[in-house]
């Protein structure tokens, strides 16, 4: 049910700071689900819409009426990009957030917040990785996680189940924080240098470099496989890292740069390895998806518009 007329000021109070404790959580869940920080706030907008309208006197959980709420709507977002993202230009990369100040971006565990792993999960089903999220990330028990996807307790299990079970076969095991930091610092330097032969020792056989454009020119519009290929790509233009300010910042939990031209950022780039050593190279070129990062909730909290 929806009241008539609005709340009392004392009780509009009172649901925003329910609303704004919990912020953090959903914006954690959502961000998940769709890899993508500008939607995730686009759902956290529309559940605080529905939590001013709704007749919270009838609400026996905030958390769990403002979960469920932001899940169900992540998991229609998630359906309709899938379809948007069929003409999206190029490889597709999760936007990356800043953690720098809220290193679990509002969780209350760190799991599946890094960008290879978030582009893992986007070959599960929307349901699959929310009911994997709500589990993984935050810990919900199987019961509330049915209630919130309209499953049996049964079926959440198994989904959970199935989940973890492809991940495990696509997902490598990743180096601690401290050891991807160094990986990424030699690779920047090496780089640089446009030494091939320190790129190579980095890599793995079966390194992969994917450019996130959307069609913006300079960005290599299939995967590029292949040690000597990444390491060539990485230096084939000596004049990109000369005309660039690096500056090394926290995204996703892990490190990463951003690629300063003309002093505006222009490029974003991390990597993800395991002890055999990296086996990915992920290059944000969409300005749209840097500026998300830049504008993250980390950084800057989004107002609540009435």
């Amino acid at each position: 049910m929806y009241p008539e007329t609005p709340p009392a000021e004392g009780a509009l109070d009172e649901t925003v700071s329910v609303f704004v404790e919990l912020r953090p959580r959903l914006f954690g869940i959502a961000y998940r689900v769709l890899g993508s920080a500008v939607e995730a706030e686009d759902v956290v907008q529309e559940v605080w819409l529905r939590w001013q309208k709704a007749d919270r006197s009838a609400v026996v959980s905030p958390v769990a009426f403002l979960s469920s709420a932001t899940t169900r709507l992540a998991i229609n977002v998630a359906q309709s990009a899938r379809v948007r993202r069929e003409t999206y230009i190029g490889p597709w990369l999760p936007e990356p957030v800043d953690t720098s100040n809220d290193p679990e971006v509002g969780a209350q565990r760190a799991e599946a917040l890094e960008l290879a792993l978030l582009l893992v999960l986007e070959r599960l089903t929307p349901t699959e990785r929310a009911a994997y999220v709500l589990r993984e990330a935050f810990d919900y028990a199987y019961a509330d996680i049915a209630e919130m996807l309209q499953l049996t307790v049964v079926n959440a299990r198994k989904i959970v189940s199935r989940a973890r079970r492809h991940l495990v076969a696509e997902q490598r095991e990743s180096v601690d924080v401290t050891e991807h930091r160094r990986l990424l610092k030699a690779f920047v330097a090496a780089a640089r240098q446009g030494d091939i032969a320190s790129l190579e020792g980095l890599l793995t056989p079966g390194a992969v470099s994917l450019s996130d454009g959307n069609g913006i020119r300079g960005a290599a519009r299939i995967p590029v496989l292949g040690r000597a290929r990444v390491a060539n790509l990485s230096t084939a233009y000596p004049r990109f890292w000369g005309e660039v300010e690096v500056r090394f910042v926290q995204a996703n939990g892990r490190s990463g740069v951003l690629l300063y031209r003309d002093g505006r950022p222009s490029t974003f780039m991390t990597i993800a390895a395991s002890s055999e050593g990296i086996h990915r190279v992920m290059w944000v070129f969409n300005p749209s998806k840097i500026a998300a990062f830049l504008n993250s909730p980390s950084r800057h909290e989004t107002a609540l518009r009435a």
